[in-house]
């Protein structure tokens, strides 16, 4: 995504966090943006800081399944192409399995996984008939490894990989690219929007995401595996090792995220 390459990007969950800095970022690049998220306002308010280049804003709700296609279409018509979408709208939760209502476990799925699944599948012929496209999925690294009160959230990431890995193989023919990027802990709002027991924001950050890796430094990093066209990448601090722990050594990894203090 450099700037003789005039990329289109669609980047949901645009509206803050990661969405958000990533919307800076590829704004260097020379790319033309289509952003996305719920928040009319707030996609505004990030259209207003990229500079230099072309911005289209899409408010749209993930859980709007029925309506996906017609998001396409839209998107499509902003500029005539799509040859990146970055899925990264989701929410993430805080609540033990036994205190969660299932409905909470229903809404995370919708929005972390259905939401995502709905759009890309709405989005593939585009690119089939291109014969060109790329897929930037956000899941986590709790789609690698799992810890306490992060059930559904890491169900639903679990299941964005399987989808993922199976639509590369699929799509290799059509010269479809797929790429995975799993965060650790970022500087984001990730915690404070996290949904509890009962479906309601937890409304408080977390000190491991505090202390994360700011989202312009990760930003930069996702970027850089997106044009390098990575199968899967983890950004983060010392927490992606749990990724080869699980691998290589489940049991201590069992055991050392039971006896942290990480919430």
């Amino acid at each position: 995504m450099n700037a003789k390459n005039d990329k289109v990007v669609w980047i949901t969950g645009a509206s803050s966090g990661i969405g958000e800095a990533l919307a800076y970022e590829l704004a260097t690049k020379n790319c033309k943006l289509i952003l996305s998220a719920r928040n009319r306002e707030a996609l505004e308010i990030v259209k207003s800081k990229c500079s230099n280049t072309e911005v289209i804003i899409l408010p749209f709700d993930l859980v709007d399944f029925d309506n996906a296609k017609n998001h396409v279409v839209k998107a499509i018509a902003a500029f005539g192409k799509i040859d990146v979408l970055i899925n990264n709208g989701g929410v993430s939760q805080r609540s033990l399995i036994i205190e969660t209502d299932f409905e909470v476990d229903k809404k995370l799925i919708e929005v972390d996984y259905l939401g995502t699944v709905a759009l890309t599948k709405a989005l593939l012929p585009h690119f089939i008939k291109n014969k060109k496209g790329h897929f930037v999925t956000v899941t986590s690294l709790m789609g690698k490894f799992g810890s306490p009160y992060r059930s559904g959230y890491c169900g639903a990431k679990h299941a964005l990989h399987g989808f993922f890995d199976v639509l590369r193989m699929e799509h290799q023919k059509d010269n479809i690219n797929v790429t995975l990027v799993c965060p650790g802990f970022i500087q984001t709002n990730v915690a404070k929007n996290a949904l509890t027991a009962d479906g309601s924001k937890q409304n408080i950050d977390d000190t491991a995401t505090q202390n994360g890796m700011p989202t312009s430094v990760f930003a930069k990093k996702f970027v850089e595996s997106v044009e390098s066209e990575k199968f899967e990448v983890y950004i983060g601090g010392k927490e992606i090792m749990g990724v080869y722990l699980k691998r290589f050594f489940p049991k201590w990894l069992h055991y050392f995220v039971l006896n942290s203090k990480v919430r």
